[in-house]
């Protein structure tokens, strides 16, 4: 499996810090350790910059199209370099790198058009539509590409310009990245900030930003929204899941139990929107948790398979599927963000739907049956943002993308996404005689 991000500080060297290769557990690079009182400059040049961006949206949809081609023949650059740094395998990187690609040439289209307001007064009405201005877009290190090209492709496609945080685990291919996409952009349009702690958050909670979009933790995501609201700015965020994926008992355990697998266990596990619970009826339990173990070759639980760290360099772990596992466990009531996964009973589907729904997160979920309308039927009784019916964690460019409870605010991915980074401005004028 694909190693395993260890929860430890980047060590520093004078100015920078160290990167450090997951897979070795050493050092290989660094990068600049930027500071706090930097800021200023930085996002006072985003504003400058805002100014002329903000004004042409077909010159702005050119530039993402550029960028977009740019990125994907940076590829062989980028990819090894990802990689490097974060420790999924190289076909991932390079699925990651198309998907950053993508989601820029979705985002290339010019801004919304103005809307008449009709409501029988003798008035005319328009909506128009006006980026926020510079945004901060704070990312993680599990999907470091991907993710920050989900939030700068819209936010740039809007007009605005961004200010870039990647996380200290992952610098380097987000620096690389950006300085790709910004070779399409006007000067200061996407900018780069590396460090660490305070950096982030001073950066969310600095007076000239107008929006600060985030993807973490949940205690992150609340320190986030906390330091934003000093200035009252719009914040998104994506704080993660507890995923929940039902079996129906006329499900076909040998037939679902590889994609089931891979939705679970996909990045090693470290996917918001990844299966992290599995729900399975009694008399099928054990022979889910077995099928699964195939593929993967305590608090009371059970490991049918893995359970310890590889005896090797590096940070892996082994796959571990659980079973026996209390529902007070930790292992199912918090998000693992690793390669786990219990495997629960169940008596009937109201119970599974409760045991689904009993939780403080609310992203994705999944139902699993050969019976589709039924299937849809369970589906629409879970408490979360996206429910897929026999598949899991595979959204679509042009969807929402939203969780509810802890998982987050605010709404990301698709039109959604775009109109998330703009305001309405209404015109009111008197009808001409």
């Amino acid at each position: 499996m694909p190693n395993c991000r260890p929860c430890r500080a980047p060590r520093t060297r004078g100015g920078r810090f160290a990167v450090i290769d997951p897979a070795t557990g050493e050092a290989f690079d660094d990068s600049p350790d930027q500071q706090p009182d930097e800021l200023d400059g930085v996002v006072g040049r985003a504003h400058e910059a805002w100014q002329s961006w903000r004004t042409d949206p077909v010159a702005r949809a050119t530039a993402l199209l550029a960028a977009a081609d740019a990125v994907e023949a940076a590829g062989r650059g980028l990819a090894p370099l990802l990689t490097r740094e974060q420790g999924k395998p190289l076909a991932e990187s390079y699925a990651e790198i198309a998907g950053t690609a993508a989601r820029l040439r979705y985002f290339a289209e010019p801004a919304p058009e103005p809307r008449p307001i009709t409501d029988g007064r003798p008035v005319r009405g328009e909506i128009r539509w006006r980026p926020l201005g510079p945004v901060a877009a704070i990312v993680p290190w599990s999907f470091p590409l991907q993710l920050a090209s989900a939030k700068i492709a819209p936010a740039l496609a809007a007009g605005n310009t961004v200010v870039l945080k990647p996380s200290p685990f992952t610098p380097l291919a987000t620096r690389l990245l950006a300085s790709v996409v910004s070779a399409a952009l006007p000067e200061d349009v996407l900018t780069v900030v590396t460090g660490r702690e305070p950096l982030g958050a001073r950066l969310a909670s600095h007076p000239g930003i107008r929006h600060v979009t985030f993807t973490g933790s949940v205690p992150t995501g609340r320190a986030v929204a906390e330091g934003a609201a000093a200035s009252l700015a719009r914040v998104t965020l994506e704080l993660g899941g507890n995923d929940a994926a039902i079996l129906l008992d006329d499900v076909d355990v040998e037939r679902v139990a590889e994609r089931l697998f891979w939705a679970a266990f996909r990045n090693c596990g470290q996917v918001c929107t990844a299966v992290k619970r599995v729900y399975a009826p009694a008399r099928l339990c054990s022979s889910v948790a077995e099928a699964l173990a195939q593929y993967a070759k305590s608090d009371g639980g059970r490991a049918v398979s893995g359970g310890h760290r590889l005896d090797r360099l590096g940070y892996f772990f082994a796959p571990t599927i659980l079973a026996d596992v209390p529902s007070d466990s930790p292992a199912v009531t918090e998000e693992q963000f690793g390669p786990v996964l219990p495997v629960l009973p169940y008596g009937s589907l109201d119970e599974a739907v409760e045991a689904a729904n009993d939780t403080c997160y609310g992203l994705g979920g999944s139902v699993w049956g050969t019976d589709l309308d039924r299937a849809e039927a369970v589906a629409d009784r879970l408490e979360c943002g996206t429910v897929w019916i026999n598949h899991h964690a595979e959204p679509s460019l042009a969807q929402p993308f939203a969780g509810v409870k802890e998982s987050g605010a605010g709404v990301a991915g698709g039109p959604w996404g775009l109109y998330g980074n703009l305001r309405p401005f209404v015109v009111h004028r008197p009808q001409e005689a």
